[in-house]
């Protein structure tokens, strides 16, 4: 890991009637075309509460409740190395995507066959038990 950035993300576990949110990585973007639980990077100074609720005002023009941390992780891509924090999460107003990204509900049982991001496969194998 020499000589890599670590940047931390955290990202919004959001549940509604058995689907999570999902929002779709923006071509020109690191991972383009993968849906991701919404959030995004820490910006200095920022808790990891605070930079969450940042980014899904920014990203979804939504306010939203921070909860429970349920999973932490860190991934190697080949060119960074990401430390990911997962928490669950309520949102206080409807999402609509600001930035153009898709934005879909997807039931629980489908989530393993969506096109995540590596660094989410322990998060999916938790919320579905496998």
């Amino acid at each position: 890991m020499t000589g890599r950035e670590m940047i931390v993300v955290t990202a919004a576990v959001v549940e509604r009637d058995g689907a999570f949110l999902l929002t779709r990585r923006l071509d020109g973007t690191h991972l383009a075309g993968h849906w991701e639980f919404p959030g995004g990077k820490l910006h200095a100074g920022e808790s990891l509460e605070e930079g969450l609720a940042r980014e899904i005002r920014e990203e979804l023009d939504a306010g939203i409740e921070v909860g429970l941390e349920i999973l932490a992780t860190v991934h190697d891509y080949p060119d960074r190395s990401i430390e990911l924090r997962f928490f669950r999460c309520v949102l206080t107003s409807d999402p609509k995507p600001t930035m153009g990204q898709e934005m879909r509900w997807v039931a629980l049982r489908d989530l393993p066959s969506i096109q995540l991001p590596p660094a989410d496969d322990e998060l999916v194998r938790l919320l579905t038990g496998e």
